[in-house]
């Protein structure tokens, strides 16, 4: 996939890639959290994680996919048979049905098999454009976009990296700014430094070195830089 026409200049390319470098020193084992063994397992388990945790869904998926081995095995089952796997998850009962229906979808219209293409992951039931990320990213290594999700989101704006909260206008920024090869481990290290450190009320930041340097939480919640910005302004008045 190539990079969106979204105009970025060569100093806002630069400080991306200091950006991901740090990150990437800062987290050098950061992967997907949602544990699975196969593609089919991975699409379910994101299909579940939309509003919910990875750590909800991590608990609940090992049972699922015991009972359901297989595309073929959730595609002949009800989404009755899926629920009680899944009850203790956020809109339960929809994502049975999702579930079901996508499994149908692959046994019917792609001999089993996950797609390995974005339109064709877009017209199942419960997946939308991260979803489909996700699964191209970590199933099959192939950089299709970058996810965004609310640490990334986040993070995104903190960072200066986009202006946008909308995801979709945030993901072509991130893809303008940032090497395709690196779109997928990009959201990994932006989640882990969100889970970490840049957190949605982000009380850690102003102690973080990059933080420091990239976000602009980090300034607001340091107690001396307000002082010194209160100071400047004070003699500027004078």
């Amino acid at each position: 996939m190539e990079r969106p026409s979204v105009r970025k200049t060569p100093a806002q390319r630069k400080r991306a890639a200091q950006l991901l470098a740090a990150l990437r020193r800062r987290y050098p084992e950061a992967r997907c959290a949602l544990e699975a063994s196969a593609p089919h397992e991975l699409l379910i388990a994101t299909i579940l994680s939309a509003q919910a945790t990875d750590a909800s869904v991590n608990k609940a998926t090992p049972a699922l996919f015991r009972t359901f081995p297989t595309v073929a095995a959730f595609a002949a089952a009800t989404p009755a048979d899926i629920e009680p796997f899944v009850r203790t998850i956020n809109f339960w009962r929809n994502k049975s049905r999702a579930i079901v229906e996508t499994a149908q979808a692959l046994h019917r219209d792609f001999g089993g098999q996950v797609p390995r293409n974005m339109d064709a992951l877009l017209t199942l039931r419960g997946v939308a454009r991260k979803t489909a990320n996700v699964v191209l990213g970590n199933a099959f290594d192939m950089q299709e976009g970058v996810v965004v999700d609310t640490h990334v989101a986040r993070l995104s704006k903190r960072m200066r990296l986009t202006r946008h909260t909308d995801p979709v206008k945030v993901e072509r920024d991130l893809m303008a700014l940032f090497a395709p090869s690196s779109w997928c481990e990009l959201s990994h290290l932006l989640i882990a430094h969100g889970r970490a450190v840049c957190k949605a009320r982000g009380e850690t930041c102003a102690q973080d070195s990059i933080c420091q340097r990239f976000c602009r939480s980090a300034r607001s919640a340091d107690p001396a830089a307000s002082t010194r910005r209160r100071t400047s302004r004070t003699r500027i008045r004078r």
